[in-house]
């Protein structure tokens, strides 16, 4: 294969130097030119340049970074081509799994100007994982100070997040001050005063949804304004726990509440709840839409209205049974000493949804009748003689497969060595040039034949070897669960991701199950 390279381009955090969003920063552009420079100079012919704009080095969800992955996967080029492996990438774990792993799985060589870094030169990988664990620290040190600023920020009342409270909006003239959006202002002061003159949650909800007022989520949406979620995943209407949420948010009277969530590490992507104790609290940041006054009628009637916890255990069925008409979470009620579980959309907006109501113990009774039919047909058909004959036969592909990988590798190593010889011959003046590019295009395309043939095996063998993971760790499930007589939430938590339930054409005190399609882990 002649030498064909990917030059790769990133922008850092902190040589930004474009003049309008829309151009291509002089950083870009300069290493490019560098790159091409060095690439036109070493004879090597240019398959594509990927760039990647405004984004960091320790991002992996860069596109251009992602289809240079994709292209490198599929041999499309020989050679990666940088001004240094940090710009490529600053995580430790990917320069050892793409760089040091990938690459040379693909025959992929690896180059970076400004660091030395090369993987033709087995001698300097040390010091190109050095440069990763260096990258690595400078990833985990602007982390902390990013952190730092961010805290100081919220200590000094800034609004700092990605978007706005639903009645307010970011203030284009000030950074991190936030201004009243008078629409949903407007909104959020009916609410209030609706549940300080004695409306309950679910009705308030209703009469939003009633007038067509849409939900917060919804509502940014229509402006195109930032929020968080999608429309598809919340909804258009109005719901309990969105008036709950906002009665109890202090922001409402112009105080600024930050620092809810944290991530565990610079590398998380996902935040973890932060105790209320530990929230970042300042007084009068912005102009409140609710008064003192009404805020403390408010709250007195939250207080009366709280009930206590019986325990401080999980329901069975907390967050797994849904609407199958609305795909809403059902809520649990008790009524004379018995559990039901319903749909909340029923009473927020009476024409959106046929409003699921189950007895629980019913619910109960199904998915233990189901489950413990599942497993006995599972053991039946799993004979002992059936599973050692299927065992066998899975051990004899296992082994199948791997012989034949061991074979391509074989060929792959002789062709390489008849290579090696055939280069000595034309050394020697044994062959001509000619003779010895010819010899060398039919190796190389050969080469690259079992080396498609040999990853399409080792793709089977993955593929056999995580069926094959999955077969045992059912086999421990069923067994593990055989002959049960009472579900646990430990079971509703490792066996089954949701259940949808229907409306039942009868009342609720009869047996008559109504539609239970339950989504099952295994």
């Amino acid at each position: 294969m002649s030498e064909i390279v990917a030059i790769y381009s990133r922008l850092s955090e902190e040589d930004r130097d474009k003049l309008n969003e829309e151009d291509e920063s002089r950083s870009i552009q300069n290493q490019k030119s560098l790159l091409i420079s060095y690439a036109t100079s070493h004879k090597w012919e240019i398959y594509q340049i990927y760039s990647d704009d405004d984004y960091k080095g320790s991002d992996r969800n860069r596109p251009a970074f992602n289809q240079l992955l994709k292209d490198a996967e599929n041999h499309k080029f020989n050679i990666v081509l940088c001004k240094s492996q940090s710009r490529f990438t600053r995580e430790l774990e990917l320069v050892e799994k793409i760089i040091h792993g990938d690459f040379a799985e693909w025959g992929i060589r690896f180059v970076g100007l400004a660091d030395n870094a090369d993987t033709a030169n087995k001698g300097n990988k040390k010091s190109r994982q050095i440069n990763g664990l260096v990258n690595e620290w400078y990833l985990e040190d602007l982390s902390d100070n990013i952190k730092t600023v961010l805290t100081d920020h919220r200590m000094k009342g800034l609004h700092i997040g990605s978007f706005a409270l639903y009645g307010y909006m970011k203030d284009p003239d000030q950074k991190g001050h936030l201004i009243i959006d008078p629409e949903a202002a407007e909104v959020v002061k009916e609410v209030f005063e609706l549940y300080a003159a004695g409306v309950g949650r679910t009705n308030i909800a209703r009469i939003l949804n009633d007038r067509g007022i849409p939900n917060p989520t919804e509502y940014k949406r229509r402006k195109g304004l930032r929020y968080g979620g999608t429309s598809k995943a919340y909804g258009t209407l109005w719901k309990y726990y969105s008036i709950s949420s906002m009665l109890e948010n202090e922001m409402y009277i112009g105080n600024m509440i930050q620092g809810k969530y944290e991530n565990p590490t610079y590398k998380s992507k996902h935040g973890r709840p932060v105790p209320k104790e530990r929230w970042i609290r300042v007084e009068g940041t912005h102009e409140p839409i609710i008064d003192r006054e009404l805020w403390e009628r408010v709250q007195k009637r939250r207080a009366e209205k709280a009930k206590p916890m019986c325990t401080g255990e999980l329901g069975i069925f907390a967050a797994k049974t849904k609407c199958m008409y609305c795909g809403y979470t059902l809520r649990s009620c008790t009524s004379n000493g018995f559990k039901y579980l319903k749909c909340p959309t029923r009473y927020a907006a009476e024409s959106s949804c046929k409003g699921v109501f189950l007895a629980q113990r019913f619910l109960e009774q199904a998915v233990l009748v189901e489950l413990n039919h599942i497993i006995s047909s599972y053991f039946d058909e799993a004979s002992a003689e059936s599973q050692i004959l299927l065992v066998k036969k899975r051990e004899d592909e296992k082994r199948m497969i791997k012989q034949e990988i061991a074979a391509y590798d074989s060929k792959i190593e002789n062709l390489k060595k008849a290579l090696q010889s055939l280069y000595v011959d034309k050394a020697n003046g044994e062959i001509s040039n000619e003779e010895y590019a010819e010899f060398r295009a039919n190796f190389t395309q050969q080469v690259e034949q079992l080396v498609r043939q040999r990853e399409d095996k080792k793709s089977r063998l993955e593929l056999w070897e995580n069926e094959n993971q999955k077969t045992r760790s059912k086999e421990k499930i069923m067994q593990k669960y055989r002959n049960i007589e009472k579900l646990d939430r430990d079971i509703m938590e490792t066996l089954i991701d949701h259940i949808e339930v229907g409306r039942s054409e009868h009342k609720i005190h009869r047996a008559d199950l109504p539609p239970i399609v339950i989504h099952w882990r295994f």
